[in-house]
């Protein structure tokens, strides 16, 4: 699948109740992402089957080629349920990969002054979008902003996959399992 869901499975992780969405921060080597994210799914009462496995497939198959391509030994998997990032921005890291798999894909656009763009595009759910952020500069800076869209007081879930690569696991701050 890698970021190319199906309709049988959107159908069936928009019929998972938004509390039941697994959530997590975690920090983990790439050859142990599908047995973290099934930990995580069991944890918050997601049925095996095959939806389930076409999901942990689908995020190890992400992981590992972030891993590769960033030489990381450790990645840092977040599931953002909540209204995060709704400001244009850049991110605090090398580079990170980002796919949404339930809800309204991330924003982008091209801002030179680093505000909100005058263009504003929208990843497609289930495409993931691998995005450079500012410990990895580029010259000439492209001025690619992004952020999660606004969706407050709007209804919507959104389940999204962060995957950024971690040299120290060690160094990580806040709430984080590491397996």
């Amino acid at each position: 699948m890698v970021g190319q869901p199906l309709q049988g499975f959107q159908f069936w992780l928009t019929g998972l109740a938004p509390e039941q969405l697994p959530k997590a921060r975690v920090i983990f080597r790439p050859d142990a992402v599908r047995e973290a994210v099934s930990e995580i799914c069991e944890t918050w009462g997601i049925s095996r089957g095959e939806e389930r496995d076409r999901l942990l497939d689908d995020i190890a198959a992400l992981s590992d080629i972030f891993a590769s391509l960033m030489n990381a030994k450790w990645l840092r998997l977040d599931v953002v349920t909540a209204n995060a990032c709704h400001r244009f921005h850049i991110g605090a890291v090398t580079a990170r990969l980002v796919c949404t798999y339930r809800g309204t894909g991330t924003q982008y656009g091209i801002s030179e002054a680093r505000t909100d763009p005058s263009r504003v595009f929208t990843t497609p759910t289930g495409a993931p979008i691998l995005l450079r952020d500012a410990l990895r500069p580029a010259e000439p800076d492209p001025g690619l902003v992004h952020r999660s869209p606004p969706i407050e007081g709007t209804g919507e879930t959104r389940l999204v996959l962060v995957l950024d690569p971690i040299l120290d696991p060690g160094t990580e701050l806040g709430p984080i399992l590491v397996h």
